[in-house]
């Protein structure tokens, strides 16, 4: 077995030889044996001062820097005195270790400098050859240290935030939920909590004080009555804004997508079975915009491969096909309500590229008159959505926010939950996002 000498540049540990070994996982480390350095000050009780004997020794392994690919440990023994006046005894101190971790001082800063760059723990841990484990330790102590105080209160936000965005998402079990509050021009996360109910904004405010809340103009929020009614009893000022986003959703879940189905079942009641077979899966079309459809049309026109063959796993190629558009105008020339549904998503699109709040408010005004005319329940239902929302709608004409950011950082902490089921209760783990 070959032995080479590698500097370990670490003070109080002097290196006698070093050996290529092979880790379980495959890699290949370098095993540096030595001795700690010792003084007088390790002899001596930390009680009654006293010269304290040699009890016994233990073997230690430490985790250090990597030398390229390679990993590298720290092998060496450390002593336990007993000191004969008292009775006490202590372990010898080793100046280089890490606190709490199995790694030296050096390998838990580079570790820190990792994260803090914006690497993954997942990655850190590839880089580092730590266990994730200790690198979600090592990453908590340091948020810990950035956004707590003594590692409990959250500090509150340096910057003053103009523009909020809250939003609630559930957690892994799907029986719970979060709301997540973010600095809607930064994207910085500001507040975690449990639960979708007033008392999470009510926490919130009283974290960051009235005074900051002061600062803040509007918030972007969906249309859950909880949030507004909490922000409007604390902070009247704030004008909520529900984006383009949620609306849209609102209206292809519960007008489009019923709409489709009870026309479908109505013609095929009435005998017409090539009209309701015409509806079949023909939902993504309905709730898609025809900028969508013609951007499909050219993929398909294209050529473009969304799915690789393989002959492996016996599997064809699949390309995008064409002919969207002509479906699409296809359905609405055979069906009226369609072509009403259409007509109102055109006009949503126009409403929120507006910048006057007067004239967005002529154009839903003028959508809520649509719904109601046609007399169909659920574009009656959709024209009291509009009407119990609307200052908060018309408001977008002003403040130009929206949840899109916000539902990106919700879809990020659905994955890494997905990963990391257990750090979900920490609010800490969010931070980083």
């Amino acid at each position: 077995m070959n032995f080479i000498t590698l500097p370990s540049e670490l003070v109080g540990f002097n290196n006698q030889n070093t050996e290529i070994v092979n880790t379980i996982s495959g890699r290949e480390m370098y095993l540096l044996h030595g001795d700690l350095n010792t003084n007088e000050a390790d002899y001596l009780c930390s009680y009654c001062s006293s010269k304290m004997h040699i009890h016994n020794k233990y073997e230690v392994n430490l985790r250090h820097l990597c030398f390229g690919r390679r990993l590298s440990c720290l092998k060496f023994s450390k002593y336990r005195y007993f000191c004969p006046s008292c009775g006490n005894t202590q372990m010898q101190n080793i100046p280089f270790k890490a606190p709490e971790h199995r790694i030296t001082c050096e390998l838990y800063q580079y570790t820190r400098d990792l994260l803090a760059f914006g690497f993954t723990n997942k990655a850190v841990a590839e880089v580092t050859g730590l266990g994730k484990n200790t690198v979600k330790d090592i990453d908590l102590q340091r948020l810990k240290e950035k956004y707590t105080i003594d590692g409990e209160k959250l500090i509150k936000p340096e910057r003053q935030a103009k523009f909020l965005g809250i939003d609630e998402f559930k957690l892994h079990d799907g029986y719970k939920y979060a709301v997540v509050i973010i600095d809607m021009e930064t994207g910085h996360i500001l507040w975690l909590a449990h639960g979708k109910k007033k008392a999470t904004v009510y926490s919130f405010i009283e974290h960051v004080g009235l005074e900051w809340m002061d600062g803040v103009e509007a918030v972007a929020c969906d249309m859950n009555s909880d949030f507004e009614e909490a922000f409007e009893a604390l902070c009247p000022h704030i004008q909520p804004v529900f984006d383009y986003f949620h609306i849209v959703k609102n209206f292809n879940d519960k007008v489009v997508g019923e709409i489709r189905k009870d026309e479908q079942r109505r013609l095929h009641e009435e005998g017409d079975q090539k009209g309701a077979d015409s509806l079949k899966r023909s939902r993504y079309i309905l709730t898609s915009s025809r900028k969508t459809l013609e951007k499909k049309d050219k993929e398909g026109e294209n050529g473009k491969i969304i799915s690789k063959g393989s002959t492996l796993f016996n599997k064809e190629e699949i390309v995008r096909k064409s002919g969207y558009i002509d479906r699409y105008d296809e359905l609405l020339s055979q069906n009226k309500l369609l072509f009403t549904l259409d007509l109102i998503k055109e006009k949503l699109a126009q409403a929120y590229k507006m910048r006057d709040e007067p004239k967005m408010a002529e154009e839903i005004s003028e959508i809520m008159d649509i719904c109601k005319t046609t007399g169909n329940k659920h574009l009656r239902w959709f024209k009291r959505l509009l009407d119990n929302h609307f200052e908060g709608i018309i408001a977008h004409a002003t403040y130009d926010i929206s949840a899109g950011k916000i539902e990106g950082i919700n879809n990020r902490i659905l994955a890494l939950a997905f990963t990391n089921p257990e750090h979900l209760d920490n609010p800490l783990f969010y931070t980083s996002i």
